[in-house]
This record gives C-alpha cells, structure tokens and sequence, in this order.
C-alpha cells in the first residue's frame, strides 16, 4: 500500500494509522461541525457569519482585548490572514481595532457589543439546532452524551494545552 506524504518535513502517513477510537472521533466530529454548518444556514438564513470569523469573534469575546498576533496564534492562522477578517470584522460593526496600550506597534482588537450580540444569536440558533437533534434520539444515547461532555471538555482542553505548547 502506498504512503500518503504529509506536510513537508513530516513523516509519512499510513491512512488509518490512528487508533479506533481516533478514527471514530475524528468521522463523528467532522460529521457533526459539518451538519451543524449546514443546518443554521439551511434553517436559519440570517446567519450568513463565516466560520473563521465566529471563532475569532469568540476569542475576541473571551478575551478582549487581544492582540493580533494572539488571534493568529490561538486559531493557527498567518497574520495576515487574521488582520484581513478582523478589517471586515470591522467594517461590519462586530469588533473594533485600535493601538495596544502595552506596545503601540501592536494592534488589539475587541468585540463591540453588536459583535456580543451576534455572537449570542449565532450561539442560541446552534443550541436550539442541537436541541432539537438531542431531543429526538432515545434516553439511553441523550444519557451517554451527557455522561461524555465532561470527558469531551477535559479533551478539548488538552488538545487546546497541547497547542499552547508549540507556541
């Protein structure tokens, strides 16, 4: 079987080569980004916010103010590509940019309160989406989902410990 060349200086990868339970995981929360995607802008066609924006909107709310090179760092983006979302960001009311008080060659961004706003809508829809989802599967999967978040949280944060690190 041929290996699948990863990014350079990366070893190659053998397709399947993670374990089950990675496999597994990796299918069902792509399945469920992407569902979740197409479903608020099938039912809810207001929502035509990109994703990159939403989850620079969400560290903004989190953590305003933040600084550029700290979006880029936190979502893995150039940034270049982050001080271009943060202009449209901008010129669409969601957040505001302005000279860093601690270096002034810094640019920090923070969210506006229609930017707050935004964000809770967008929010609300996804969990009134997945509400709607939850209720509709049987007791027994609802309570094996309930019995997974804290392990799904402890997850997210490793993942998000792990990628402090290579910073």
């Amino acid at each position: 079987m041929a290996r699948m060349p990863g990014p350079p200086g990366a070893p190659d990868a053998q397709p399947g080569a993670g374990s089950p339970e990675a496999r597994e995981l990796t299918a069902a929360v792509t399945r469920l980004r992407r569902a979740l995607r197409a479903s608020i802008r099938t039912e809810y066609p207001w929502e035509q916010l990109p994703m990159a924006q939403v989850e620079l909107l969400q560290v903004c709310v989190e953590h305003s103010p933040v600084r550029v090179s700290e979006l880029a760092a936190r979502q893995r983006l150039a940034q270049s590509t982050v001080s271009g979302l943060v202009a449209t960001m901008v010129l669409n009311g969601l957040v505001t940019r302005e000279v860093d008080s601690e270096d002034r060659r810094a640019a920090a961004v923070s969210a506006t309160d229609a930017g707050r706003l935004r964000l809770a809508a967008w929010t609300r829809a996804h969990e009134r989406r997945l509400e709607h989802a939850l209720t509709a599967l049987p007791d027994a999967d609802r309570a094996a989902l309930r019995t997974a978040l804290p392990a799904l949280a402890r997850l997210a944060a490793r993942l998000e410990d792990a990628d402090g690190e290579g910073r």
